[in-house]
């Protein structure tokens, strides 16, 4: 076993990224990266214990006034924080409230648990990473200033070699494939000092391109399917996370609880564990 610290309670907070979008479990629910970690690092210490607090479709605001300070609560010793991208990758953006309001989160939580990991968030090939890469290396570029000034960690996601290709994405073009979600869930793993598993880095096998009249296709789907939907929630002021807490998180005693493995030696998913306490 490696000597990485021992890490006793996890809070993940955030948007879809690590809600867990697009990790289909057999039941239609969402894994996801950080619910593969806490597996993995319950299955290292007995009573471990885990909040997902992360909606879809949050914005950096909705997280910093849901989320941040229900986390910062729970005096965990890890805590993962990814957000700021839904907000940059809107038509408009106020990219000095983005980075003020992620700030503030980042010195609220920062004292308030053993190690503050924040992540540099990959980003799919094509058009659609052209058109807003300057604001995402801004965001990027402000995440690692952060990280300096508050003794935070980052994993650089964005860098990587393999999260960029178009196959590791969903049929959304949003959201990571169930492998996309191993691979960083992996690379989380690898940063918090554990012995790697595998090479989360290691870019797909080359294969031939689809015909044309394939890809035609993929496009139209996903023009009809996830496009025209998306575009019709920001015409009406909408969001995919509207009226949705995180799975951790008490709408009803508005506040977060822990879960945790019946049996640390095997925990299984998440969904599995039950509430502590109850």
């Amino acid at each position: 076993m490696d000597s990485a610290p021992e890490i006793r309670s996890f809070v993940a907070l955030g948007d879809s990224f690590t809600e867990g979008m697009s990790d289909f479990l057999p039941d239609g629910t969402y894994r996801g990266w950080a619910d593969l970690l806490a597996q993995r690092l319950a299955a290292r210490r007995a009573g471990f214990q885990y909040a997902n607090l992360a909606v879809r479709g949050k914005l950096m605001r909705q997280i910093a006034e849901e989320q941040v300070p229900a986390g910062a609560a729970m005096d965990a010793d890890l805590v993962t924080l990814v957000g700021g991208l839904n907000d940059v990758l809107r038509p408009r953006c106020d990219m000095a409230e983005v980075c003020g309001l992620l700030e503030e989160s980042v010195a609220r939580l920062a004292p308030a648990c053993r190690r503050l990991v924040l992540m540099r968030s990959p980003g799919r090939r094509g058009p659609v990473l052209e058109r807003y890469r300057g604001r995402m290396e801004a965001l990027f570029s402000f995440i690692d200033t952060l990280a300096a000034r508050y003794g935070a960690h980052v994993v650089d996601l964005y860098a990587s070699r393999a999260l960029g290709d178009p196959r590791l994405w969903a049929d959304d073009r949003l959201h990571l494939t169930t492998e996309g979600h191993q691979r960083v869930a992996e690379a989380v793993w690898q940063h918090l000092g554990h012995e790697p598993a595998f090479d989360w880095d290691t870019p797909l096998p080359l294969t031939a391109p689809g015909s044309w009249v394939a890809r035609r296709g993929a496009d139209l789907r996903f023009a009809r399917e996830h496009l025209l939907p998306w575009v019709g929630r920001r015409l009406t002021g909408r969001s995919s996370g509207d009226g949705r807490a995180g799975a951790q998180f008490s709408a009803e005693l508005g506040r977060a609880f822990w879960v945790t493995p019946a049996d640390h030696t095997d925990p299984g998913p998440v969904t599995d564990w039950r509430r502590v306490g109850h």
